[in-house]
């Protein structure tokens, strides 16, 4: 293994594996109080899932999620504290109703924590092939809204 110093380093626990051809960048914003703000991209070549190979990795939680979703992909609890739920439609939102159908948002929150993320693509299967993106927020406040918008949410499957 000493010929091998990145496998070495890989069987102490001294580095991590992230997936191929996705990057992450932090920023804050410029206004007080400041925002911690984090975006997470992957190319298309990468093949990985968003939501389930990007995102909740990097989280290192679970999450709810309000997008628009395909047959295949569905509510996923088969790793312990890094659960994909999805939000129920109808949502409200103050005295609004609104459903998947007639809203195109796409967000989710992380379950627990203070994160709020905007992605770019939708829950579909066919996103694996494509470019993608997610802005993350982590505000209390800005979390708190939306944990109320979405705390219904599918059974896993």
């Amino acid at each position: 293994m000493d010929s091998r110093p990145n496998l070495k380093k890989l069987a102490n626990g001294e580095s991590r594996l992230t997936p191929p051809l996705t990057v992450t960048q932090d920023t804050t914003t410029a206004g007080a109080p400041s925002l911690k703000v984090t975006i997470y991209s992957k190319g298309e070549k990468s093949r990985y899932e968003i939501y389930r190979r990007v995102l909740v990795k990097k989280l290192k939680t679970g999450i709810k999620v309000w997008t628009t979703r395909d047959k295949i992909l569905k509510s996923d609890c088969r790793i312990l504290n890094r659960n994909i739920k999805l939000v129920t439609s109808p949502i409200t939102i103050g005295d609004h109703a609104s459903s998947l159908e007639s809203d195109v948002s796409q967000w989710l929150i992380s379950d627990p924590g203070n994160k709020f993320c905007v992605i770019d693509k939708p829950y579909h299967k066919s996103q694996t092939k494509e470019p993608a993106m997610a802005v993350c927020i982590d505000d209390a406040t800005i979390f708190g809204h939306f944990n109320v918008i979405g705390q219904n949410v599918e059974n896993c499957a």
